[in-house]
Parts: structure tokens; sequence; C-alpha cells
């Protein structure tokens, strides 16, 4: 049989299929629902999308030991502007992927993945949703809260656990004033909070510096009730979420090598694992994992201009903030990597020049590469 390549315009109900010979013309453009049955007769070799609603026909092509290769969206949207006509349909989108499969050579195929590494890219997925739908919550709250007790909002970090606590029982300084502070300090105590005295201080205090009562504040203190209670609620799902994200994380072989590294816990590492995969075959060298995690600089020369760099545009965004969050805790925790941050901050560089967020992908790199964890003396040290 002739060699042939398809193109998938995915859709969450319907997909376009285009089929093309090594010649580039068309054998087959047919639209197909997004069932089994269907996707079975359209065995293809591009497809443009590696999830959502083309989650089942890759699938369905991974399972039949079928070629695939990705092409984002922005890839196919700019390889259309060089065909002719400006029209956007499903089946020019579904032609441009085929085409684009046929003649290039650097499309990233997609492989099977193992069950902990699909596992996390849904857990760690679902907690940026969570940790996401917090921050929004806090930031309602501390509007709410501002526009009946500005001075309480300023003095209580709405992230923990018994500031939220007290919100949930007292809103509006005449309440606190009439509980008083050693009431409020047993209330406090009674459910399990720690630092009870000091928060009970603090909240007292507050409520002594503002003995105006707004004459509409009993809608806003009910709204900062419930906004209160929403956190704590989202507090304790993120919780659950990590403990499932850390059980998951263990199970997978990288789990030592990857967690040795300075700054790299089970949260940032678990995220790391499930936006590479962990196989590091895939990217070949350092530079191109860096250059995927968007920590490497690109180069703009034209003509006369050379070495003129900027920062990339196409990354991956959920992997360099991986990067440079563990670099600034590693530059906390690890006095190696803060001596290196000192010393390229003296000779100049901005915060995150100096953060060794490059440098540290090359360790991770390597570590991985060795299946070894990370030693602050290198083993050839050592020896010698």
């Amino acid at each position: 049989m002739d060699a042939f390549w398809a193109g998938i315009d995915a859709g969450k109900t319907h997909h376009h299929c285009v089929a093309i010979d090594e010649s580039g013309r068309r054998l087959l453009s047919r639209r197909v629902a997004n069932d089994e049955p269907e996707l079975l007769e359209l065995l293809a070799h591009g497809i443009d999308l590696a999830d959502g609603g083309a989650a089942l026909a890759v699938a369905i092509l991974l399972n039949h030991d079928q070629p695939l290769h990705y092409l984002s969206g922005r890839a196919i949207h700019r390889a259309s502007e060089s065909y002719r006509g400006e029209g956007k349909t499903d089946a020019k989108d579904a032609a441009v992927i085929a085409d684009q499969v046929r003649v290039r050579r650097d499309l990233h195929p997609l492989h099977a993945t193992d069950d902990t590494i699909t596992d996390l890219k849904i857990l760690t997925g679902r907690r940026i949703d969570l940790v996401a739908d917090r921050t929004r919550t806090v930031n309602r709250l501390r509007a709410q809260l501002t526009g009946v007790f500005p001075c309480l909002e300023r003095a209580l970090d709405l992230t923990n656990t018994g500031p939220l606590t007290l919100l949930i029982g007292y809103q509006t300084p005449a309440t606190i004033r009439r509980i008083g502070t050693k009431r409020l300090e047993t209330w406090l105590r009674n459910r399990h909070f720690v630092r009870a005295d000091r928060l009970a201080e603090i909240a007292v205090q507050a409520a002594d510096r503002q003995h105006t009562s707004l004459p509409d504040e009993k809608l806003p203190a009910q709204l900062v009730h419930t906004l209160a209670r929403e956190v704590m609620g989202l507090n304790q799902q993120v919780a659950e979420l990590d403990k499932d994200i850390e059980a998951k994380f263990r199970d997978h072989h990288t789990f030592d090598v990857i967690t040795s590294m300075p700054g790299l816990g089970v949260i940032l590492g678990a995220e790391f694992l499930a936006a590479t995969g962990g196989d590091m075959t895939v990217f070949g060298t350092a530079d191109r994992l860096a250059g995927f995690g968007g920590v490497a600089p690109v180069p703009r020369d034209s003509g006369k201009i050379s070495g003129n760099l900027r920062r990339p545009q196409r990354y991956n965004r959920c992997l360099q903030r991986v990067f440079y969050i563990s670099a600034l805790f590693s530059i906390r925790h690890c006095e190696e990597s803060r001596r290196f941050y000192d010393r390229k901050r003296a000779e100049g560089k901005r915060h995150t020049q100096a953060a060794l967020a490059r440098r540290r992908v090359n360790f991770l790199w390597a570590l991985l590469r060795a299946g070894r964890c990370y030693e602050l003396t290198p083993p050839s040290a050592l020896a010698a």
C-alpha cells in the first residue's frame, strides 16, 4: 500500500480528517463523530491536539500502534498563511496538518505514557485550578472585609486557618469588642487554633481602632462569612489533593532523583514530571529542555545585527514556573545556591538572571539521564 498522511482537526463533538498521498494529492476529506467506531476507520498519522476533545482519538491511534505527531494550534495558524486562500475551515486545517506532517521532520512525536504520568497530569492540573480559585476567593474576601473592617484586613493573613476561622465567627468591630480578648481566645482554642492568644489580641486591637458601624454592613459581613468558609474548603481540597499527588509521585522511579535537587519538593517535582514525562531522551540535550521550559534566551539576529537575545514566546508555562520557583527555594535553603546567586548579583546580573534556573536545568537533565541523586560533591571529585 502506498504511503499516505492524514491530518485531524480535532473538536469536541466532531473531527475533520484529510488524507493525502506522497505528492500532496487529497485522498479523503471527511467529517467524523468523536466516537470510537467511526474513529477506528480513520487511523491517522497527524493530529493537532493531544488532550481535550482529541483524547479519545489519540488513545485509539496509540493503541493501534499508529505513529502520531504533535502540531500546535499556533503552528497550524501560521502554516495556513502560506497556503492558498484566506478562509478558515476544519477541512483546510486538517489538510494543513496532513501536509505539514508529510514535509516536516522536526515535529514532536506522541508516545503512550505510563499510568503514573497520566494521573499526575490530571492531579497537578486540578491543583493549579484549585489554587487559582483560592486566590480569586481570597481577593474577593479581602475586598469585602476592607469595606466592613479595614483595620482587621490589614492585620490578618487570610491564607492561614486561624484568621479564616475568626472571620467565620466574627466579621465586624462591634461583635469582636463585645466578646472581648479572653472569650475570643477561648473560642479560638476550642477550634484547635494554636496561637489563639496572639490572634485574639490582634483582632481586639483592630476593633478598638474602629468604632463607626456602617449602615449597610450586615450583608457584607455575611459575604465575609461565606467567602471565609469557601477559602477553608478550598484549602482542605488542596491539602487532600497534595496527598494524592505525593502518593502517585512516589510510585514513579524518578521520585528520589527529582526530589534530591534542592528546591524541588513533591509538588514542584510532580509538576515537572507531568510536563516532561521524565524521559530526557525525548529532548536530546539540556538546551532543548531549557528551551521547552522557557529559561533559555533565543537569538533575534538579522543582517549585521548579531548577539541579540530575547525572551522566548513559545514554551511550557508550567515548566518555566517549576524551574523559577524551585530556584528561589534553593536560594533560601541551599548555601551553595545562595553563594552562586550572590556572586552573580555582584557581577551585575538581574534577579531572574542570577536565580540559576538555567544552570539547574543542566543538573536535573544530567541526573535523570544518569539515574542518580543530587550530591553536593560529585562522585568524580570524591574518587580523586
